[in-house]
């Protein structure tokens, strides 16, 4: 897959991802925060096991044999659907994703500047920083807008 067409990808991937948060938020306020988080994980569970048993190729190791710190990773997709299914219905889907943003963005950036988890280092530059300063902006901006209409 070329470069392009992957980001084409991921960048769908992200759309997907705020309309998931905006109908999780309106399912965790209709029956709570944890129960809509269940659901969604027992799908994917779901789903994601149809997936190995009939796509996925053997691997070189299997889950139990991989190094611990690399399981800790699911134990983040927990935080992040309990924190976006409460905090949608009260701040919007667009300024909880823009701030879901920004700290992946920072993050990201933290993890690439010194290379942790074994990903290659990319120095942090002035670019990525002034990025870092316009996203934080759009989330300011956008947070003082919804906030004057409520």
């Amino acid at each position: 897959m070329n470069l392009f067409l992957l980001l084409v990808v991921v960048v769908a991937a992200g759309a997907v991802l705020s309309v998931q948060a905006a109908i999780n938020g309106r399912l965790g306020e209709s029956v709570g925060v944890l129960r809509s988080s269940l659901l969604t994980f027992a799908v994917g569970a779901l789903i994601t096991g149809l997936l190995i048993v009939f796509f996925q190729p053997p691997q070189a190791m299997s889950l139990l044999q991989a190094p611990k710190w690399q399981l800790t990773g699911a134990l983040f997709g927990v935080v992040y659907m309990l924190v976006m299914v409460g905090a949608v219905p009260r701040v919007g889907t667009a300024v909880a994703t823009v701030a879901v943003i920004l700290g992946q963005l920072g993050m990201g950036m933290l993890i690439d500047n010194f290379g942790w988890f074994g990903n290659p280092a990319i120095e942090l530059s002035p670019s990525r920083l002034l990025a870092m300063l316009c996203l934080a902006l759009a989330l300011l901006f956008m947070y003082r807008s919804s906030v004057r209409r409520a």
